[in-house]
């Protein structure tokens, strides 16, 4: 089994930055992706943004050029740098990753607050 545990959540004042920091540990056999999702209540989770194992990357429209995804393919743990933060990216940002004949793996969550 893996586990996947986020950290650097907080609150932040409107057009400041945050570092979410994500790390599999366990099973972490043949990890393809890695990414991070958030969800406000009353709303579906959304994807953040994603990064293969090559280093490829994919961002929601409302992100980018605002967010970088990266990841240490060592360490089994995935980064989002949180730049411009908007009151509208307020919500709980989940980690996930995608293994090979597992599926996917979520973290708990960590709360991020951008106050206007």
């Amino acid at each position: 089994q893996v586990q996947v545990v986020e950290s650097g959540g907080g609150l932040v004042q409107a057009g400041g930055s945050l570092r979410l920091s994500c790390a599999a540990s366990g099973n972490t056999f043949s990890i393809m992706s890695m990414g991070w999702h958030r969800q406000v209540p009353g709303k579906q989770r959304e994807l953040v943004a994603s990064i293969t194992s090559a280093g490829s990357t994919n961002y929601a429209v409302s992100v980018k050029g605002r967010f970088t995804i990266s990841r240490d393919n060592a360490k089994n743990t995935v980064y989002l740098q949180m730049n411009s933060l908007k009151p509208e990216d307020t919500a709980v940002y989940y980690c996930n990753i995608n293994q090979k004949l597992l599926g996917l793996s979520w973290g708990q969550g960590t709360q991020v607050t951008v106050s206007s």
